[in-house]
């Protein structure tokens, strides 16, 4: 790692206004390093999706932002699309259901890195074979509903890295799936960020599944951060009772990591 990618400073976001109100980010200062992968952990409500929501300029009308969002290692505010990439929970609401998967995939390369649509629709055959699709030549003429929830959050990932981001989020991208797809999908983004030199969000409210191929983590909770460091050390001796809590409240976090326990 090289460098800081991302470094919030005192970022808060407020949904609503007067009494009626809601802060779901309250005054955030982290620093996301380049090439890094960070788990930003954290039951329902706790702001890491808003967080993921904010860095990538998708909060809805009439969020109210504060602090800073800095990109040092960019120089310039990210590209949506070309800078970062995101891998939303459920693919369904990011792929657009008339168009074939090859066109999707494609799109991203054409548009964001001035290829041809031949040359991008052979990045998108070539995406779809590194994120193991089968036979990526006829998944490039299927649609989205013919494909199962495993296939389509691959295609996802496809797309999401067709423009070769610098920082690839994923939002809840394995709390749909079942527990040996999830396994995939995360190596998958693990060797996805590796060979390509990403730097990745990883969001969950998993911190088991998270700790088995992240090298930070940081715990959100009601807004805030409440504590941010390497996995070892956040594991093992962790710094607030409720980081202990969601760790106690996962499977036993002392055995090998889910990742490994599905054959390559």
């Amino acid at each position: 790692m090289s460098g800081t990618l991302c470094s919030l400073r005192q970022l808060s976001v407020t949904y609503g206004r007067g009494r009626s109100s809601a802060v779901a980010l309250d005054h955030i200062d982290l620093d996301i390093a380049t090439g890094e992968r960070l788990a930003i952990i954290g039951e329902s409500g706790s702001g890491k999706s808003t967080l993921a929501r904010a860095l990538a300029a998708l909060l809805p009308d009439g969020a109210k932002v504060g602090g800073e969002m800095l990109w040092p290692a960019l120089g310039h505010p990210p590209r949506p699309g070309r800078d970062f990439g995101f891998v939303f929970q459920d693919p369904g609401t990011s792929l657009n259901p008339v168009l074939t998967i090859g066109e999707q995939i494609a799109e991203g390369a054409r548009r964001h890195l001035g290829f041809s649509w031949k040359q991008a629709y052979t990045r998108a055959e070539e995406l779809l074979g590194r994120v193991r699709m089968s036979e990526p030549g006829k998944a490039m003429l299927a649609y989205p509903h013919q494909l199962s929830g495993g296939q389509r959050q691959r295609v996802a990932m496809a797309a999401a890295i067709a423009a070769k981001p610098a920082l690839l989020i994923a939002d809840e991208a394995t709390s749909a799936l079942d527990v040996v797809v999830q396994a995939e999908i995360v190596r998958l983004l693990d060797g996805l960020v590796r060979e390509d030199g990403m730097t990745l969000l990883f969001i969950t409210h998993d911190i088991a599944l998270a700790s088995g191929f992240v090298d930070r983590i940081a715990v959100f909770r009601d807004g805030k951060l409440v504590e941010a460091g390497p996995v070892r050390s956040v594991i093992s001796a962790p710094k607030s009772g409720y980081t202990a809590a969601l760790i106690a409240s996962h499977r036993d976090l002392a055995t090998p990591p889910l990742i490994a326990e599905v054959p390559s």
